[in-house]
């Protein structure tokens, strides 16, 4: 599914025209976003958790010269945990 279909899954389910259903989904978007950047949860209950995760600065090898070793720097990455309602619709 892809941002069009998901908009208009939206606007049929809440009864939304799909500029409206379009303007809800890209303001939660963004508020995801701001919270994830200044390094809050997103925790909905029973569907999942947004969180920032640090990665530590680790040795890597290149691909195409396996013998050669790169230094891949620490960073922060978005991660999302399913909840359990989530994760029993998926499994039915």
């Amino acid at each position: 599914m892809n941002k069009a279909e998901l908009v208009a899954s939206i606007a049929e389910k809440s009864n939304l025209t799909k500029k409206d259903a379009e303007a809800a989904l890209n303001g939660f978007i963004k508020s995801v976003e701001e919270a994830l950047s200044n390094g809050d949860k997103v925790q909905l209950v029973g569907f999942g958790t947004f969180e920032v995760r640090e990665r530590k600065a680790r040795e890597g090898r290149n691909p195409r010269n396996p013998e050669e070793i790169i230094k891949i720097p620490a960073s922060n990455a978005p991660v999302f945990k399913a909840g359990k309602s989530l994760k029993e619709v998926v499994n039915k």
